[in-house]
C-alpha cells in the first residue's frame, strides 16, 4: 500500500514537474529556501499560508492548501514539537526582503557567534513584518519555544515598557509564578537568565527604543536567539548583528499594493500602480495603506488615488486609513529628538534638493559643521535621514512631507527666512570659489553674501568641479526658493553664478530653467542691472537651444536696459549677442559687421577672453561668407590668446574652427588633421561636446573623400560620446544632414 501523500511530497512533485527550482520558488512564495525544503523533506509540516502561496504560483487548484495543515490560530496554539510559542501571525501579504530572510535564517541556524540581531530602519519599513516572517521559518527549529514582547518604543499612542515590567512578564512567559519573581530589576534580571539556561529559545523584541531598554533583557545562553527591531540604531549592542532595511525596490511595491489591494487593484494598469508606489517611496506601511482605501472605496479608481497621493500637500491625509497612519508614525520618531535635533529636521524641509551637504546642514542651522555633523548622525540613527556618502544626507519623501507638514510650522517663520538666506548665502559663496576656478578669467559680479573669516577655499579644480557636479541639481533648486521667499537678488545672483558650470557641461535646460526664474525675480524687485543681465544669459541659452527668436526678443530688451544704465559692457555683450544670433539665422554679413564692432570695443576695454571669443565667431562667420583664409587667420589668432589665457575648453573649440574652415575651403588634410587634434584635446580636458562635434567633422571629411564606411564609423562613434548635435548651431552637424543613407546606418 502506498504511503499517503503530505503537503511537502506533492509540494516537492509540483514543484519539480513547473521546472522551478527550489530557490527560485523560494523568491516566489517570499519564504526562505531551507525552510521549503524542511516542508519538502518532511522535517516541518509547513502552513496554510505557504501552502496557499504555492498553490498560487503552482495552479495546483487548491490541492496543497488542501494538504496542509490548518495553522489559522497558530499564535495561540501551542505546537507538540517545541515548546511555548508567543509569535504573532505573519501578515499574507509579506513580499520581498529574500536577502534579509537569508540573513536572518543563517543568524537563528548557525553558530556565527552572535546571538542578538538588530532589524533597523525608518517607521512602517517593515521591520515587525520581516523579524516575524524569518521568525516563524525558523521556529521550529527552536525546541524550548518562541517568545514575543513589544517593548513600545516606536508604537503611535502606545506606552514604552521598562525592563523592569518586561522581566517580570518574561519570567511569567516561563512558567515562574508570581510571587517568585523579585521587585528589582537586577534580581529579575539574574532569575530570567537562570531560567533561560540550557534552554534554545528564539527571543523577538519588538518596538525597542534604545539599548538601555534591551541590555537587561538578553539571555547569557549562547543557544538561545534574540531579534531586535528598533528605529534607531543601537550603537550600544556592540556584540549584535547588524541588519539595516530600506524602502522596497519598486517592483516588490507594485506586488504588494497588488496583493494587499484586493481584485481590482490586482488588475489595475502597470503605469498608475508604478506611479502610486512611488508617491509611497516604496514604503511598506505605506503602500498597505493606499491598498486598503483603495480596496475599501469602490468609487475611486487607481488614477484617483494617484493623483491623491500625487498631491504633496494631501498626500499623508491620504495615507492614513483611521487605524494606521505614515504620520503618526513618524510622529513617535519625532519625539524622541531634542530640541535642538528636531529644529534642524524641521529646517531640512527647506532644502529644494536631493541631497544635502555637512556645509548646507550648517548653513541652515546656523551651527558650525562639526555640530552640523553630530546632529545629522543623531538623525540618521532615528531613521530620519539616511547617509548616502560621508558628508551627504537624504531624506525618505514621506519624511521630508512629514517634516513640511507637521514640524516645519514649529519654526518661526522669521528664523526660517533667516536660515534660507544663511543657506543661499552658503550657496553663493561656494559657488564663487568654484567658478574662480573653473574659468578664472570669466567676468563675476559681486555678490551680496558676506564671507565668514573662517571661509575655506576648494584645494584645486578638479575638487571645485566634483562639488559643483554633486550640488548643482539642489542650487536650481534654490533659485526657486530664493524667488518664492523674496530674496529675489540672491535668485537672480544664483543663476548668473551657475552659468559658468551649466556652460561648460551644456546643459542648457537648467540654464534656462534658472534664467527665467531670475528674470521673473529681477522684474519683481525692479533691479534692473539684475534684469538686463539675466535676460542677456536668458537669450544665451535659447540661441544654444536654437531657440532663436526668443533670443533676438530677450537680446534686445536687455540692450534697451543696458543703454538706459548706461552700461558699456552691458551693451558691448548685447550687440555682441545680437551678432552671434545673426550668425546663426543666416544672416552672415550682418553678424559680421556686429561682430567687428564688438572686437573694437574688447580690444579697447582690454579684455582679451571676450576678444578672442569674438574672433572665433568672426572666423566662423567669414567661413560661411566663403573668406577661408580670413577664417583661418582669425581662429588662429583666437586660440594663440586662449593658450596664453591657460583656457583649455577654448583652446579646443578653436581648434574645431580651424577644422572647420579648412573643410568648407576643401582642404580635406588640414581639416582631418585640426579635427584629430580636437578630438584628442576635448577628450582630454572633459568636453564631450567639443569631442562629439569633432568626430562628426572627422565623419564628414571621410564622406567628402568617398569614404563612407569609415564616415559611418566616425558619426556611429560621435553619437556614443554625446548625440545629436544642433544643426543650427553646429555646422558639422549640417554637413553630416546632407549623407542622409549613411547617418541612418547608425
Amino acid at each position: 500500500m502506498d504511503d499517503p501523500i503530505n503537503f511537502g511530497t506533492a509540494l516537492r512533485r509540483r514543484r519539480r514537474e513547473a521546472r522551478i527550482s527550489i530557490s527560485e520558488m523560494a523568491r516566489r512564495v517570499h519564504y526562505s529556501k531551507g525552510y521549503l525544503s524542511k516542508v519538502e523533506t518532511g522535517r516541518s509540516a509547513g502552513s496554510l499560508g505557504l501552502a496557499q502561496a504555492c498553490d498560487r504560483e503552482l495552479g495546483a487548484g487548491g490541492e496543497l492548501a488542501e494538504l496542509a495543515p490548518n495553522k489559522r490560530n497558530e499564535e495561540s496554539t501551542l505546537p507538540t514539537a517545541f515548546g511555548f510559542n508567543g509569535l504573532p501571525p505573519v501578515t499574507g501579504h509579506f513580499i520581498g526582503r529574500s536577502k534579509e530572510l537569508d540573513d536572518i535564517s543563517s543568524f537563528v541556524n548557525e553558530d556565527t557567534g552572535e546571538n542578538v540581531c538588530l532589524i533597523s530602519g525608518m517607521a512602517g519599513v517593515g521591520k515587525t513584518s520581516l523579524a516575524l516572517r524569518g521568525i516563524w521559518n525558523a521556529a521550529e527549529s527552536f525546541s524550548d519555544g518562541c517568545l514575543f514582547l513589544n517593548l513600545g518604543g516606536g508604537t503611535p499612542g502606545g506606552r514604552e515598557i521598562t525592563p523592569h515590567a518586561a522581566l517580570d512578564a518574561l519570567l511569567r512567559m516561563l512558567g515562574v509564578a508570581g510571587e517568585r519573581i523579585p521587585s528589582s530589576v537586577d534580581a529579575r534580571a539574574n532569575l530570567y537568565r537562570s531560567a533561560l539556561r540550557g534552554k534554545r529559545m528564539l527571543i523577538f523584541f519588538d518596538n525597542v527604543r534604545s539599548a538601555a531598554q534591551v541590555i537587561p533583557l538578553l539571555p547569557a545562553e549562547q543557544k538561545c536567539r534574540v531579534i531586535i527591531t528598533s528605529r534607531s540604531r543601537l550603537h550600544a549592542l556592540d556584540d549584535a548583528m547588524y541588519l539595516s532595511m530600506d524602502a522596497l525596490a519598486a517592483e516588490e511595491g507594485i506586488a504588494l499594493f497588488r496583493s494587499a489591494g484586493g481584485h481590482r487593484a490586482d488588475h489595475a494598469d502597470h503605469d498608475t500602480v508604478t506611479r502610486i508606489v512611488a508617491h509611497c517611496g516604496g514604503l511598506p506601511l505605506a503602500i498597505r495603506i493606499a491598498a486598503a482605501r483603495f480596496r475599501g472605496n469602490s468609487a475611486w479608481t487607481p488614477r484617483d488615488l494617484e493623483a491623491l497621493l500625487a498631491d504633496e500637500k494631501s498626500r499623508l491625509g491620504v495615507l492614513d486609513d483611521g487605524e494606521r497612519s505614515v504620520a503618526a508614525a513618524l510622529a513617535v520618531s519625532c519625539r524622541a529628538l531634542t530640541g535642538e535635533q528636531r529644529r534642524l529636521f524641521a529646517l531640512l524641509a527647506l532644502y529644494p534638493g536631493p541631497e544635502v551637504s555637512v556645509g548646507s546642514v550648517a548653513a541652515l542651522a546656523g551651527v558650525d559643521p562639526l555640530l552640523a555633523r553630530s546632529l545629522m548622525d543623531r538623525l540618521g540613527d532615528a531613521h530620519l535621514v539616511t547617509y548616502v556618502a560621508v558628508d551627504r544626507i537624504t531624506l525618505h519623501d514621506l519624511v521630508r512631507d512629514f517634516a513640511r507638514s507637521f514640524v516645519l510650522p514649529g519654526v518661526p517663520q522669521q528664523a526660517q527666512d533667516v536660515s534660507v538666506q544663511r543657506l543661499l548665502d552658503h550657496a553663493l559663496l561656494w559657488i564663487g570659489e568654484s567658478n574662480a576656478l573653473l574659468t578664472p578669467h570669466r567676468y563675476r559680479m559681486a555678490h551680496s553674501a558676506a564671507k565668514p573669516a573662517d571661509h575655506q577655499k576648494f584645494a584645486d579644480r578638479q575638487s571645485a568641479l566634483d562639488w559643483i557636479a554633486v550640488e548643482w541639481v539642489g542650487l536650481v533648486g534654490m533659485c526657486h526658493l530664493a524667488a518664492e521667499r523674496g530674496l529675489h537678488s540672491r535668485c537672480w545672483q544664483l543663476a548668473f553664478a551657475l552659468r559658468e558650470y551649466f556652460f561648460l557641461n551644456k546643459l542648457w535646460d537648467p540654464w534656462i530653467e534658472t534664467h527665467l526664474v531670475a528674470v521673473d525675480a529681477a522684474r519683481v524687485s525692479r533691479h534692473r542691472q539684475g534684469l538686463a543681465m539675466s535676460l542677456s544669459n536668458l537669450g544665451i541659452g535659447y540661441v544654444d537651444r536654437g531657440d532663436l527668436a526668443a533670443a533676438v526678443e530677450r537680446h534686445q530688451e536687455a540692450l534697451e536696459i543696458f543703454r538706459e544704465l548706461n552700461d558699456e559692457r552691458g551693451i558691448v555683450d548685447a550687440l555682441c549677442n545680437l551678432a552671434w544670433a545673426d550668425l546663426y539665422r543666416g544672416e552672415p554679413e550682418n553678424a559680421l559687421c556686429g561682430l567687428r564692432v564688438a572686437l573694437s570695443h574688447y580690444r579697447r576695454m582690454g579684455d582679451d577672453r571676450k576678444a578672442a571669443i569674438t574672433l572665433r565667431g568672426i572666423a566662423l562667420t567669414e567661413s560661411q561668407l566663403g573668406l577661408y583664409l580670413d577664417a583661418l587667420h582669425h581662429a588662429k589668432q583666437a586660440r594663440e590668446v586662449f593658450r596664453t589665457l591657460d583656457l583649455r575648453l577654448d583652446v579646443v573649440m578653436s581648434t574645431n574652427c580651424i577644422a572647420w574652415a579648412h573643410f568648407r575651403a576643401g582642404e580635406y588634410q588640414g581639416a582631418a588633421f585640426h579635427y584629430d587634434l580636437a578630438a584628442i584635446q576635448a577628450e582630454r580636458f572633459g568636453s564631450c561636446y567639443e569631442r562629439a562635434r569633432a568626430l562628426v567633422g572627422l565623419g564628414n571629411v571621410h564622406a567628402a573623400s568617398g569614404r563612407h564606411a569609415e564616415a559611418a564609423e566616425q558619426w556611429a562613434h560621435a553619437d556614443e560620446v554625446l548625440s545629436p548635435l544642433s544643426p543650427v548651431m553646429v555646422g558639422e552637424a549640417r554637413v553630416r544632414m546632407a549623407w542622409p543613407a549613411m547617418s541612418m546606418r547608425n
